[in-house]
C-alpha cells in the first residue's frame, strides 16, 4: 500500500493518485508538472505554499479513501 506522509515527493502522489491533482491546485499549487514538483516534498510544498501540512496531508487521505 502507498503510504501519502510529510516526505512523500508530489510526484510520486500524482502518479499513485492522480485524482489528487485538484486538491494541489485548489492550495495554489498550479506547476504540478514543473521539475520542482518531481523532487520536491508535500511538506516542503506546503511550506512554501504558506499551507499547514498536517491539514492537507488530511484531505489527501480523506480523498484517497474516498475513492477506494
Amino acid at each position: 500500500m502507498f503510504e501519502i506522509t510529510k516526505d512523500t515527493v508530489i510526484a510520486d502522489i500524482l502518479d499513485f493518485a492522480p485524482e489528487t491533482a485538484p486538491l494541489f491546485v485548489s492550495i495554489g499549487m498550479h506547476c504540478l508538472g514543473c521539475a520542482m514538483s518531481s523532487g520536491e516534498t508535500l511538506g516542503e510544498a506546503c511550506e512554501v505554499h504558506g499551507v499547514d501540512a498536517d491539514e492537507f496531508l488530511e484531505a489527501l487521505n480523506a480523498r484517497l479513501s474516498v475513492n477506494k
